[in-house]
């Protein structure tokens, strides 16, 4: 199969910021390293020092040093890292990795998730089967939408080409330091590079290039 460039993990991801780095390399796309989170989570979790982390519950690692509301709901397998913050009625619903100083907020849902370090998604927000990238940010009410709507495998739209992922389920991949505008819609598949901004009130589709503003579908402006 052609390797498209732009929407590998190396293109993608390209730091290290995330104590799921490891499982990130395995992989040459990102929507191949979604089914394995669960998996990596259980291994991982277990070489995790007693000294930083404390397990709770059903294979839930928290670090001692995160904050989490007492009203938060976590469900394992999860890793939740240092200084973390999980703010009131947060929903972890699994499969979950919250990076460093990551920030996952008031009545936010995660499902089968990687949040690099540094991560916001602090209001309203639903991120599911997705994989945010370093200190992105998600605007209030901005969400990935993870299933189609005819129910069929999500595909990657690269310019002309088509990227099958072979899953029902995919949301969005983000690079580091990417900026959601609130109120926004990511549908199932869509893959945004680094430095990129979103306006708010959008509904993205496909892959976003680095570095752009993204207005509406068919209009991206390069970043000055």
């Amino acid at each position: 199969m052609k390797t498209i460039k732009e929407l590998t993990n190396k293109e993608i991801f390209a730091d290290e910021h995330t104590i799921a780095w490891e499982l990130i390399t395995w992989y040459q796309y990102p929507y191949e390293v979604l089914p394995n989170i669960g998996e990596y989570i259980l291994k991982f979790g277990e070489t995790l020092s007693e000294e930083l982390f404390d397990k709770k519950g059903d294979n839930i690692w928290i670090a001692k040093s995160a904050a989490v509301a007492p009203s938060a709901s976590i469900q394992g397998p999860a890793i939740i890292d240092e200084g973390a913050e999980i703010r009131h009625c947060a929903f972890i619903r699994g499969n979950a990795i919250v990076g460093k100083n990551a920030v996952v907020g008031n009545s936010t849902e995660l499902k089968n998730v990687i949040l690099f370090d540094g991560v916001q998604v602090p209001h309203y927000n639903y991120v599911g089967d997705s994989i945010l990238g370093y200190k992105s940010h998600m605007g209030a009410g901005s969400i990935t939408s993870n299933v189609k709507s005819d129910k069929t495998l999500v595909e990657i739209r690269c310019g002309e080409e088509k990227v099958k992922t072979g899953l029902k389920k995919m949301g969005a991949a983000l690079g580091s330091y990417v900026e959601i505008g609130c109120g926004s819609i990511l549908n199932p598949g869509t893959v945004i590079g680094s430095y990129t901004n979103v306006y708010p009130l959008s509904s993205v589709r496909g892959y976003v290039p680095g570095s752009s503003i993204y207005k509406r579908q068919g209009e991206i402006a390069e970043r000055e």
